[in-house]
């Protein structure tokens, strides 16, 4: 094999970056259609759309969970396998790769097991009713058939982002989010199964790309192979692959945590406010789904640089990873700016989307504008965060992870409906303190930390 292929040490650092960066961003903003796509279906279900998707809403912290730890598997060893590549230790980042998928299917099988057994109290722990937890309830008991194929999925795809191959890993939620907008319809509407045929073809669609990917990191053109030999539980691997991958990990939880809070408090201070709490957390849906849609290329355009940073990181080239880091800045914040005026301009056209009750239109139009009100902000986090992954810091990535969500947000949500008679308003308020605070934290530790690091001589190979 000849792993010295995909050189990021060469050549243009942002044509380097965006090589993976376009695709990454494409499959990423496909994959968001799985569970988007569905959402939307079910939303426009006669009779039944609004609460039906709301139910969808008290699954999403289960998701979340899940891809949490997708994303420590993932996360956590493809950066590290790019460093160990750009150090030339080619057997180290294949052994990393084969112990990573071997911690995700156990993590796998353990989430499943404990979800079947315990999800009817957590439906109504994250804020459910009764109208809105039998239909969650109809959709999780389906799609928790594809755990596993959406942990390989999520985890497995950035070790093919992180030897080079950004179209190949583009092609992996592409092939399940095609398989998935068409058999939605076809399973939801055709043949008359709700909420269940949504998850159904979710399931499908999420074997699809799980095949993809396990067909690729076993085939010859991939540059580090998944095989036997390479599998199995290492401490000291998965100690480092843990530690790294906490960040995305504590990003999948504390969202998760998030969610679930501000839909249990919603329930209770709309339910004061309006006699039904099932209106503001049907809102909330939306806006968090629209984040999911929106924020998907500058997840793209972080998680793209993560193996270009860290390969030169690696490498020695202290001058290209600053070049990195300005130009991820630079088409960072000019994405983010010009998606934020978009959100405050046009709000009830991305409420749409998901269901057209005038009454959900209207909190969802109000409470919108209070969500993003300071999105733009949200972008100088995740510079910050992705960057400390790249370059293996993973103590950095992790405090600001849980900064912004569990130090801001939890309290925010759990203080402010109480002042100055916000109410319900209060939880949707918390988000736009949080990406002010945690933003400007965040991007300015790591330009006192690693930039000056980064303004050392580069390492002569």
């Amino acid at each position: 094999m000849n792993l010295r292929k995909n050189d990021f040490s060469q050549g243009s650092i942002a044509k380097n970056i965006l090589s993976i960066a376009v695709p990454l961003t494409a499959a990423q903003l496909t994959a968001v259609l799985y569970n988007i796509v569905d959402r939307a279906f079910i939303g426009h279900i006669d009779a039944v759309g609004r609460s039906a998707f709301t139910g969808i809403g008290l699954v999403m912290p289960i998701t979340y969970i899940i891809n949490a730890f997708a994303n420590l598997c993932g996360t956590g060893g493809a950066p590290l396998c790019s460093i160990a590549r750009g150090r030339g230790d080619d057997k180290k980042a294949a052994r990393i790769m084969g112990v990573s998928f071997t911690l995700l299917l156990l993590t796998g099988a353990v989430l499943t097991v404990l979800f079947y057994l315990f999800h009817e109290p957590i439906l109504y722990l994250v804020g459910g009713s009764a109208d809105t937890v039998v239909h969650a309830k109809s959709y999780l008991l389906i799609y928790l058939a594809g755990t596993l194929p959406m942990m390989v999925c999520l985890g497995m795809n950035p070790f093919i982002n992180s030897q080079g191959f950004g179209k190949t890993g583009m092609m992996t939620t592409l092939l399940g989010a095609i398989i998935n907008l068409i058999l939605d319809p076809v399973f939801i509407f055709v043949l008359d199964m709700g909420v269940r045929g949504a998850a159904v073809a979710t399931v499908i669609a999420q074997i699809c790309s799980a095949v993809w990917v396990l067909r690729f990191l076993t085939g010859q053109n991939a540059l580090l192979r998944l095989s036997r030999e390479n599998m199995g539980l290492d401490a000291a691997i998965l100690r480092r692959v843990c530690g790294l991958g906490l960040t995305g990990f504590t990003f999948g939880v504390t969202n998760s945590l998030v969610q679930a809070l501000g839909n249990a408090q919603l329930q209770i201070y709309g339910t004061l406010a309006s006699g039904t709490g099932d209106l503001y957390v049907g809102a909330m849906t939306a806006i968090t789904s629209i984040r999911e849609i929106v924020t998907q290329p500058l997840h793209g355009m972080t998680n793209g640089a993560q193996p270009v940073l860290g390969y030169n990181y690696g490498a020695g080239k202290y001058s290209r990873v600053r070049e990195g880091i300005r130009f991820l800045t630079l088409s960072c914040v000019g994405y983010t700016a010009a998606v934020w005026l978009l959100l405050l301009a046009f709000p009830r056209m991305f409420i749409l989307l998901f269901n057209n009750a005038p009454n959900l239109l209207e909190t969802g139009v109000r409470t919108m504008r209070i969500y993003y009100a300071a999105y733009v902000m949200m972008s100088f986090q995740m510079i910050g965060q992705n960057t400390f992954v790249a370059l293996g810091r993973a103590k950095n990535a992790v405090f600001f992870s849980l900064f912004r969500k569990v130090i801001l947000v939890i309290p925010l949500m759990l203080i402010l409906p109480r002042l100055w008679g916000l109410g319900p308003y209060g939880i949707f308020a918390a988000e736009p303190i949080s990406d002010i605070t945690g933003g400007l934290a965040c991007f300015t530790t790591m330009m006192l930390t690693v930039w000056r690091e980064m303004k050392q001589p580069d390492r002569l190979q």
